[in-house]
């Protein structure tokens, strides 16, 4: 089948509430590529509406982190949008393969992923819609965000929760502020990056429940078990910060640009930060210091910057840390009283005990007289 006379379809490699994505190969220019047809059984009249917008947004975007688009137009009657196809398969597919994901894989999946969000976010584009399913794996491991603008329209959490198909692609990575019927922005992307990457590493989303509003009320109170008790093997640090994505408040989680930052630097890894210089007569003392979370349970810093994790490492020689606890090494001098204080504590001793005397005095003196 030769779509708009230059698009041929060869099979099918996904379907959707919306449409239908086939391999194809262009041959004016000579590559393959994947078309996305619009479904056109009406079911759905602001169907067109959003696959325009789906392309116009995705149009905008060009980064090694997002799927490209390449072309849009109408074809008997059916919308139709060329995108860039991608040879491996999604982030769902891999779980479902290999279980879960080794915490070298996961930095990876994370810091590419969050490329490609800060990217969108610097344009003003809130995906509203990342899942497993939506971020795909070439190759060679390199992670590609899809389908920007398909969720952009689902504001409100019963009307995405209750569309076809919705229930596991928003419901299971929907932001607090999402279900508590707050527009979606550049945070509630980070939360729902945050409930992939705890599914990766756990193999489960954070939150699960057999209805949608037992659902949306886990999001919004329940603070998410840290991914070790159901047998994750992440470094302190990286789970810190995980659970910083999930804070309830979208405040207190870190922006895509600096999560990019913090996994691509590796702090993920739990390396300690270098030591200040050493002042002159200073010892050593390891003081564990609490990391200090969110007031709704979680594990979340306000305003976590890119270097925030490296903080949870323990430092050298030092007990290892529990997770979510900071560990930093400080130098305390040793501290010895000088003349001047000792004189001045035992002046201050000997005034109390004079006041004592003096007052006891006074008070048989009086009793005396009276």
């Amino acid at each position: 089948m030769l779509v708009a006379g230059r698009y041929r379809l060869h099979t099918v490699i996904g379907r959707g509430g919306m449409g239908e994505v086939w391999r194809a190969s262009d041959e004016v220019l000579g590559r393959p590529v994947a078309v996305k047809l619009l479904l056109n059984d009406g079911a759905d009249a602001s169907a067109a509406g959003r696959f325009r917008l789906e392309a116009q947004t995705s149009a905008r975007l060009h980064h090694p982190h997002v799927v490209g688009t390449f072309d849009y137009g109408a074809w008997e009657d059916r919308l139709f949008l060329v995108m860039e196809l991608i040879e491996g398969g999604s982030l769902a597919e891999e779980l479902t393969a290999g279980g879960p994901l080794a915490a070298e894989r996961l930095a990876r999946v994370a810091r590419e992923a969050a490329e490609g969000l800060a990217a969108a976010h610097a344009l003003g584009i809130v995906h509203r819609d990342i899942k497993p399913g939506n971020l795909l794996s070439d190759r060679a491991g390199t992670v590609r965000i899809a389908d920007f603008g398909i969720a952009r329209f689902v504001d409100d959490p019963s009307a995405g929760l209750t569309t076809t198909g919705q229930i596991v692609g928003t419901g299971l990575y929907l932001a607090p502020e999402r279900a508590i019927g707050t527009p979606a922005t550049s945070a509630s992307d980070m939360y729902s990056l945050g409930c992939v990457l705890y599914q990766l590493t756990v193999g489960r989303p954070p939150f699960e429940a057999t209805t949608a509003t037992a659902l949306l009320y886990q999001h919004v109170d329940a603070p998410p078990v840290p991914p070790h008790q159901r047998g994750a093997a992440l470094p302190p640090a990286f789970e810190a910060y995980l659970l910083s994505m999930l804070a309830k408040r979208p405040e207190d989680r870190p922006t895509a640009r600096q999560a990019a930052d913090w996994f691509g630097g590796g702090a993920w890894r739990g390396a300690p930060e270098p030591l200040p210089p050493e002042q002159p007569g200073t010892g050593h003392v390891p003081f564990p210091v609490p990391y200090r979370g969110s007031s709704h349970g979680t594990y979340g810093g306000s305003s976590r910057g890119p270097d925030d994790g490296r903080r949870a490492a323990a430092a050298p020689g030092a007990p290892a840390a529990a997770s979510g606890w900071n560990t930093t090494v400080h130098r305390v001098p040793p501290r010895r009283p000088g003349l001047r204080t000792s004189l001045r504590r035992h002046y201050r001793a000997v005034a109390v005990v004079g006041g004592a005397v003096v007052f006891v005095s006074a008070l048989l003196v009086g009793m005396t007289l009276f």
